[in-house]
């Protein structure tokens, strides 16, 4: 920009033009429409047109490198600071990423799947325990939680990664804030009807918190603290702290482990307890479905081998780039599976590809040295093996 300012005696919005320009690369051919300007200027100033035709050509040449480039550099940087804090501080990491969110490809239940894999602890939303964000925390002993500022070592284990009560589904920031004053200024909470008098809390924020299971520390499981909260006045009276309602009386069914997920995934996009692919698991295995994890076996499925995996579809992708090729993401309850899709099998299966919570796939298995992916023949939608769950992907064309 100086260069067309000084020797080619461009003005500044025009030099900005022209660095515009080289942004947008020589495809774009506007660094082309500047040429007889910028050649005219020069040698207009007495500069040999040879030499000026030089000087265009080295900064239309930087226009093809330079900027992809400086980017590539500010990428690499990123990636290593991240990969670095992911190495040696997997829970600092898992943190901000879920305290940043939405973002990237993965949602929170693959970050935390992660994260736990790596060996950090995750402990679920607490309305005794949790913040807005997720923190970290120091298990002193099985008793006692502190913040995981007033350490300064972790220990053996690390640090502790608790989540926040910004993963439950239409929790306001507000409410979670006016949680976590009352928890300080009074005490913990003992009962449901205690928390919604001390924090303050409209029905709908201590009914959010009880679906979510973020009131076991008070006493209550899901379905029982769901059916206090819906018993509550909706505007809390700070009279009479300590009384709360009698509901024992009232006998709930207690909620099995397939519903306790299902409605994990309904208000927090994730569960600590099982992955929902495994409650589906026995009837996968009727059709031969193998685990994705099995895939890291070279020697059970080498490369061509045919092969059949599903899970829950994390990512779609169809880069404008790429030919009308698809590519496509599933979890199990064992780890992931990357999928690639011809055109012409993404435009026979897409009604499946597109709308499966449970996506089956049959495909060749295709090896890279690490990098494993599935070249895919045929989809089922396999969605009713997981009645009641819809788990949205993150998609991208």
């Amino acid at each position: 920009m100086r260069l067309a300012i000084v020797a080619a005696a461009f003005t500044g919005a025009e030099s900005d033009e022209l660095r515009r320009a080289m942004a947008a690369w020589k495809r774009s051919q506007k660094i082309d429409r500047l040429h007889d300007k910028f050649v005219g200027g020069m040698t207009g100033r007495g500069y040999d047109p040879d030499f000026a035709e030089r000087c265009f050509k080295q900064i239309s040449g930087f226009g093809e490198y330079g900027f992809p480039e400086s980017h590539a550099a500010s990428f690499a940087l990123l990636v290593y600071a991240s990969a670095w804090i992911k190495r040696h501080h997997p829970a600092v990491f898992a943190a901000a990423l879920l305290n940043s969110q939405p973002m990237g490809f993965y949602a929170p239940a693959q970050i935390i799947r992660d994260a736990r894999e790596h060996g950090v602890e995750v402990r679920p939303i607490d309305v005794n325990s949790s913040e807005w964000d997720c923190i970290l925390e120091y298990s002193v002993d099985t008793s006692t939680i502190v913040p995981a500022a007033s350490k300064r070592s972790w220990g053996v284990g690390g640090p502790v990664l608790r989540l926040g009560m910004r993963q439950i589904k239409g929790m306001r920031e507000d409410d979670a804030n006016q949680i976590v004053t009352a928890r300080q200024i009074h005490r913990p909470f003992t009962s449901v009807a205690q928390c919604h008098r001390l924090a303050r809390l409209d029905t709908g924020a201590i009914r959010r918190l009880a679906e979510a299971d973020a009131l076991k520390s008070i006493g209550p499981t899901r379905r029982p603290a769901t059916w206090e909260a819906m018993t509550l006045a909706n505007v809390p009276t700070p009279l009479f702290d300590d009384i709360s309602s009698d509901h024992t009386a009232i006998q709930l069914p207690v909620m099995r482990l397939g519903e306790e997920v299902l409605a994990d995934y309904a208000t927090t996009g994730l569960s600590l307890k099982r992955h929902p692919v495994s409650f589906a698991r026995a009837a996968l295995n009727q059709w031969n479905v193998v685990p994705c994890a099995k895939l890291l076996d070279e020697q059970a499925f080498a490369h061509g081998r045919h092969v059949r995996v599903a899970g829950l579809v994390l990512v779609r992708q169809r880069p404008g780039t790429a030919s009308g090729v698809v590519f496509v993401t599933l979890e199990d309850e064992t780890g992931i599976a990357n999928l690639i899709l011809w055109a012409n099998v993404y435009e026979r299966y897409h009604r499946a590809v597109r709308r499966a919570t449970l996506l089956q796939v049959d495909g060749i298995v295709q090896r890279e040295g690490q990098v494993i992916h599935i070249l895919a023949q045929r989809f089922f939608d396999r969605t009713s093996l997981l009645a009641g769950l819809h788990q949205p992907s993150r998609d991208f064309h």
